[in-house]
Formats: structure tokens, C-alpha cells, sequence
């Protein structure tokens, strides 16, 4: 690990990213996230030279069990802006797991390779199960049905960009929030701060319950994006998770459930904000794209910042 130390923190304070695992959004306070904002700001500030630095000599594995574009992209991006270097798998058909080695094995193998790992897997409670493995810091890029923490890093910075602050805003989830592991990072992250959050979704992909009974601020549910979508500040839509239902009809019953479209821009904010983690389907129409209210693409942007920020965090101790 590297131990540059520039001005960021204030004298004697620590870094409380060096050397961390991110395996859950619940293990970061609000503050921490605050300083991983203001350290992305601070980064896209640098010159190309100064950034170059921060992750020089270290490498960023990245072990992707399920596709991904824009995840693994993004962390690769980021390593490589910020001078690291990176190498890593896609899938297990072309690793030694198709010949029958466990997946502590091949994380074992990985965490020689690496100074920092990324792993997305299919399974819940994969990434803690790695974590304890590997000596190296593991990230989570989505975790089973459970969470994906640094996609809600990225949403909060993207609201705290476009709108200048998290509090107070009247934020809605829209879509599948059954299987959407970005939704419970997400409602997770914002329970930290002061804000009204709108579900919106049919009844069979409603919350589960068993995962937001810890919340310390209530949650309105809706069937009816009508009812409430003049009123949202973020408008943070899902697309509905095929490949995690159980059964095709259950899927073909919700597909398009809610679609943004042109219709729908005249019923909203002029300042509200469209959010999407992506990839979409039909759930945003692409004559939304041109809209200056439609965020994601703009997201995928703030996405390889935030990224650039965690990653120089916890390979510098001081910084």
C-alpha cells in the first residue's frame, strides 16, 4: 500500500477508508460519506499528474461472477486514472471453478495477485464470505439480492451534485423493489440523512419488509406513480429484474409496469431529477435522454469519480 500523504486531512486525523472493506453501506456513517464526496471533488480538481500518484504500484482485481458493464468499467477506469493497474476475471467458465475449485481457493489465488479486490457474485452473503478470506480490502459490486454499496456511494454523490444537497428532498424509488440489490444499498445510505422516501412498485415487487425494519425514518409505499410523481425531487427508477424471478409469468406479469416517458416530463418537477443505476430496458424511453432533468448518464460520470475517490482512500493511509 501506498502512504503518500497530502493535505486532505487535517493533522493527526486518520483516514478511515485505509485499508477497508466495503461489504455494506450500513458500515459507513454519514460523515465518512461526506468525506468520500468532498475527496471526489477534491480528485477531479487534480491534475492528470497529481492523480497518477495516488494508486502507482498498486493493483485492483476485479472477480465479476455476473455480467457487468458499467461497474467493472467504471473500476477499471478509476484504477487506471489514478495510476494503478488492474486485471481480473469475468464469469467462471474461464477460470479454474469449471474444473471444480471452490470459490475460497480462487479468492485465495486472486488476493495474491492483488492489492485491492472487486468482486460481484450471484449468491447472498458472498462478499462478507470473501472478505474473510482475502487479506486484502475487498469492495462489493453486488452481492446476491443484497446490496450493492458503492452504486448508492455513487447515487448520493450524484444527488448531492445536481441538486448541491441530500437533505430534505423528497426522493422516489420507482420499479422492481423486490430483487433490486441497488435499491437497498440506496434506501439504506439515504436512511442517514434527512429526507422523505417514496416506494413505488407493484405488489409483488414491493420492499421486503424483513430488510427495512431497522430504518430510523419512515417510508411511504405507493402503487401509483401518479399519486406522488409531481411531488418528487429524484425520480430514481429501476428496471424490472428479469433474470431473478423465479418464474417467467410472475416476470411478464409486471414488465412495464412504469415507463417514463415524454407524457410523464410534463407532470413533473422542472428541477426534479431522472436516476437510473442501468442498464435499462423500457422502463425510460429514450426521448427522455435529451431532457436536462434525465441524470444517468451523467451518474455513469459522477460513478467513475466516486469510484476514483474510494479506491485512492483505501490504498493511502494518509492523503
Amino acid at each position: 500500500m501506498n502512504s503518500i500523504k497530502y493535505s486532505f486531512f487535517v493533522a493527526d486525523c486518520m483516514n478511515p477508508f485505509y485499508n477497508r472493506d466495503v461489504i455494506s453501506v450500513n458500515d459507513f456513517s454519514k460523515d465518512e460519506l461526506e468525506l468520500l464526496f468532498r475527496y471526489a471533488d477534491k480528485i477531479g480538481d487534480m491534475s492528470k499528474v497529481e492523480r497518477l500518484e495516488l494508486a502507482r504500484g498498486s493493483i485492483l482485481a476485479y472477480a465479476f461472477f455476473e455480467p457487468s458493464t458499467r461497474t467493472r468499467l467504471g473500476f477499471e477506469a478509476a484504477m487506471l486514472s489514478i495510476g494503478g493497474s488492474t486485471l481480473g476475471m469475468l464469469g467462471s467458465k474461464s477460470t479454474s471453478m469449471e474444473k471444480g475449485e471452490s470459490i475460497k481457493d480462487t479468492i485465495r489465488v486472486i488476493d495474491l495477485y492483488a492489492d485491492i479486490i472487486v468482486m460481484r457474485h450471484y449468491l447472498d452473503g458472498s462478499a462478507r464470505f470473501a472478505a474473510e478470506i482475502a487479506s486484502h480490502p475487498l469492495i462489493n459490486a453486488g452481492s446476491g439480492m443484497e446490496e450493492h454499496p458503492t452504486q448508492a456511494m455513487l447515487d448520493l454523490y450524484t444527488i448531492q451534485k445536481e441538486k448541491g444537497s441530500i437533505d430534505g428532498l423528497r426522493i422516489g424509488i420507482v420499479g422492481d423493489l423486490k430483487y433490486a440489490r441497488t435499491v437497498y444499498s440506496l434506501i439504506y445510505a439515504l436512511d442517514k440523512y434527512d429526507v422523505r422516501l417514496d416506494l413505488i412498485s407493484p405488489n409483488e415487487l414491493s420492499i421486503r419488509k424483513e430488510y427495512i425494519t431497522n430504518l430510523k425514518h419512515q417510508v411511504y409505499e405507493h402503487e401509483r406513480l401518479d399519486d406522488v410523481i409531481n411531488e418528487l425531487d429524484i425520480i430514481y427508477v429501476t428496471r424490472i429484474q428479469k433474470e431473478r424471478f423465479p418464474d417467467e409469468q410472475e416476470y411478464m406479469r409486471v414488465k412495464g409496469s412504469y415507463v417514463i416517458d415524454k407524457k410523464i416530463l410534463d407532470n413533473i418537477k422542472s428541477d426534479a431529477i431522472i436516476m437510473h443505476p442501468l442498464p435499462r430496458i423500457d422502463e425510460i424511453k429514450y426521448e427522455v435522454d435529451n431532457d436536462k432533468r434525465a441524470a444517468y448518464f451523467r451518474q455513469v460520470k459522477y460513478g467513475k469519480d466516486i469510484k476514483a475517490a474510494l479506491l485512492a482512500l483505501i490504498i493511502n493511509e494518509y492523503i
